[in-house]
């Protein structure tokens, strides 16, 4: 039984991991995703200490979720840029958005099993696997990707000459992730337990943009 569950809370992040790589023309090397990915899964560590902390700070439950945020995103990207900013296999824009989506997947690994393992019955932890799969799980996708682009943006900036700092554009897609995943936990708290139409819509529009960003930094 936990066996199942543990391998059911894989299945969101190893299938979206799995579409992202397929789309990579020059993939990178496994040894590196799977660092990339247990840095991700790790960060998960800290930001339950750092959240669990802030909980006494923050007695509003609305202010810490988006507080929450705001913390994932960028211990997110922590986990990418300490495994891979002296790697000589981060040679070209579109890894930062390989390797921020990576990361993010391995992130949300381990939501993903603990909700699994919390669930009453197997039923349930499907059920649950199947919305987290669309929802928070994309989600992490999404607004790492975000943040990827702009660190590749950089990157492209860097090689053309223009003179722009790495780190603007790298705060600049911290800033708009963190107000993404601020903005979708928000319609996640104030939708019906059943309604998630909304939030559902805003993934998609999102999702839009990413991928329009990944292939005009993929062929770029």
């Amino acid at each position: 039984m936990v066996i199942f569950l543990i391998l059911l809370g894989l299945l969101p992040s190893f299938a979206w991991l799995v579409f992202f790589l397929k789309e990579d023309e020059r993939p990178e090397p496994k040894k590196m995703i799977a660092k990339v990915f247990m840095a991700g899964a790790l960060m998960t560590i800290f930001v339950a200490v750092l959240q669990f902390s802030l909980q006494k700070i923050f007695v509003s439950f609305s202010a810490s979720f988006f507080v929450f945020a705001v913390i994932e995103e960028v211990f997110k990207f922590l986990a990418v840029y300490l495994v891979v900013r002296k790697s000589r296999f981060f040679d070209e824009p579109v890894d930062a958005m390989i390797y921020m989506i990576t990361a993010a997947l391995g992130f949300a690994m381990v939501e993903n099993i603990a909700v699994a393992l919390n669930a009453s019955n197997i039923q349930e932890a499907i059920g649950a696997m199947t919305l987290r799969f669309v929802g928070a799980t994309l989600l992490h996708v999404l607004t790492s990707g975000i943040v990827g682009y702009y660190w590749a943006k950089s990157l492209v900036l860097k090689n053309q000459f223009l003179v722009i700092g790495r780190w603007p554009l790298i705060i600049k897609g911290l800033i708009l992730a963190s107000l993404l995943h601020m903005i979708f936990n928000y319609l996640i708290l104030v939708s019906k337990e059943q309604i998630l139409i909304y939030p559902t819509i805003f993934l998609i529009i999102i999702a839009l943009f990413l991928f329009w960003d990944f292939e005009k930094i993929k062929n770029g």
